[in-house]
């Protein structure tokens, strides 16, 4: 069984080009958020804590821009789905 395959499979979607999107759509929104931080850090400052402040602020950043690709390409029920299930699992790990 390929790689795509077992995707396809496990993530429960129709056909592998829907993987293949998704995957495109994770890749775009990890390239932006990467982008985004040569900005956000000179904001934030020269501090030790800097970083770990970018990464507790840029979750929802991330999340949002991971909808809005997911949208773009045509795969925002997948996406949707997928951060009602993250949202679900934060909330529950802090219960």
């Amino acid at each position: 069984m390929s790689f795509l395959n077992r995707l396809q499979e496990r993530w429960k979607v129709r056909s592998r080009s829907q993987v293949l999107l998704i995957l495109c759509v994770f890749a775009l929104t990890g390239s932006t958020v990467v982008y985004l931080k040569r900005f956000a850090l000179p904001l934030l400052g020269d501090h030790w804590y800097s970083d770990l402040v970018y990464y507790v602020a840029i979750l929802p950043v991330y999340n949002l821009v991971l909808l809005v690709y997911g949208f773009a390409f045509g795969q925002g029920r997948y996406f949707w789905e997928f951060e009602k299930r993250f949202f679900t699992r934060l909330v529950n790990l802090f219960k």
